[in-house]
């Protein structure tokens, strides 16, 4: 990914759902225009989910995920559904595909689909081979109440269709998230302080520090970056206090004592816990904390999947500060990347990390997930800043 395409997590993620050659992979070449997907008359050519960034008009930056078919066979098949299944909880529209009379797999798909309150856009691929497409669309009219869109990737035909219906189904509050505009205002001083360790790579900064700078830049807010030794001389350079100071939250408990009174502090994750997530339920959840014991479990989520690094965040530090506040025999399991477990029951309390790596649907799924189950959940930032004493005490 180049320094200035749009972030993977920060697209819309369009998913594609349906049997076995019901044309989802042609769909997605003849709408980008490009041979993006593997395309061929073999029933079960796709399978892991394929995740493909483009430019798609007149929508914008977006994310197709191309599934294997929900009517896959065998223990390999199985497989390939779960995956489908997982792509459900990142799916920001659902494009659902029929291709016969008979909707037992479409059924249970769109219910899916319609409880978690995903836009659906159901489609008829193949009309130039289907010659009964009109009567599979009345039939899916009368089981499952909506007309599908009769289209024909080979021939080019519906496509004009399909883009308008995808303009439509973008939610409203898609991307209309700024990360730091409930905490400053246009010509605010905002001081970052962001320790250059091992975790962030010497040539780079790691992309939540990137992604707020860049809206703080869009707020039109003066912007200095300094790092944690460096922080005691930044404030007493400068005229007058910032009136906001992000820090990582590892370096929480060196900030807070340095940082004027008149000035906010927040983290950067603690200002990814409501971009991504939902703050309000981080915090309920992070009460969970003082409950802890030696007995409890408590889950580490991490979206990156990278090697452990000396003193790393989620595998390190955070256990080290749970063990310390609840004994040395608190159960710690760590997890990475998108290998969630769907039963969260032995678990006192989930932390994940701030999930920039992932997009916001998913990570209000896992939200969802965990409180369906009376499973307390919140952030990395959150988690300590409560650990410190300070969640009250910091700007949310």
């Amino acid at each position: 990914m180049s320094l200035t395409s749009t972030p993977g997590a920060n697209r819309l993620h369009i998913a594609l759902f349906g049997r076995r050659n019901s044309g989802k992979s042609s769909l997605i070449n003849a709408i980008t225009g490009q041979d993006i997907a593997l395309v061929s008359e073999i029933a079960g050519t796709t399978t892991d989910p394929v995740y493909k960034a483009m430019e798609l008009h007149p929508v914008g930056p977006v994310m197709f995920i191309d599934t294997a078919g929900f009517d896959d066979e065998g223990t390999l098949g199985e497989m390939r559904i779960g995956k489908t299944r997982k792509a459900v909880d990142k799916t920001d529209v659902a494009i659902v595909f029929f291709c016969g009379t008979e909707f037992s797999y479409e059924k249970e798909w769109v219910a899916e689909l319609r409880k978690r309150k995903i836009p659906i856009i159901p489609v008829i691929n193949k009309a130039d081979v289907i010659v009964n497409s009109a009567e599979i669309a009345d039939a899916a009219k009368e089981a499952l109440g909506f007309s599908p869109i009769i289209i024909s990737a080979k021939e080019k035909t519906g496509l004009d269709r399909v883009r308008e219906e995808l303009v439509r189904a973008v939610p409203e509050d898609f991307e209309a998230k700024s990360i730091t505009s409930h905490l400053v205002r246009e010509g605010d001083l905002v001081l970052l302080v962001m320790p250059q360790d091992i975790q962030a790579p010497k040539g780079r900064l790691i992309l939540p520090q990137v992604q707020t700078i860049r809206d703080l830049l869009d707020i039109k807010c003066l912007v200095m970056s300094v790092t944690t030794d460096k922080l005691e001389q930044a404030l007493k350079t400068l005229a007058q206090p910032p009136k906001l100071i992000i820090t990582d939250s590892q370096v929480f408990g060196k900030v807070y004592p340095l940082k004027p009174a008149e000035s906010l502090l927040t983290s950067f994750s603690v200002l990814f816990a409501e971009y991504k997530g939902d703050v309000s339920s981080y915090v309920e959840g992070a009460k969970a904390i003082d409950g802890l014991t030696e007995a409890s479990a408590v889950l580490i989520a991490e979206a990156c999947t990278h090697a452990p690094l000396s003193e790393d965040i989620g595998r390190i530090q955070l256990p080290r500060l749970l063990r310390k506040k609840a004994g040395e025999g608190l159960t710690v399991d760590i997890v990475s990347g998108t290998d969630f477990p769907r039963d969260l029951s032995k678990y006192s309390l989930v932390i994940q990390c701030g999930c920039c790596m992932f997009n916001r649907k998913y990570v209000l799924t896992r939200i969802a997930m965990a409180q369906e189950q009376n499973v307390p959940i919140c952030n990395y930032g959150i988690a300590i800043a409560k650990i410190n004493d300070i969640l009250d005490k910091i700007a949310l």
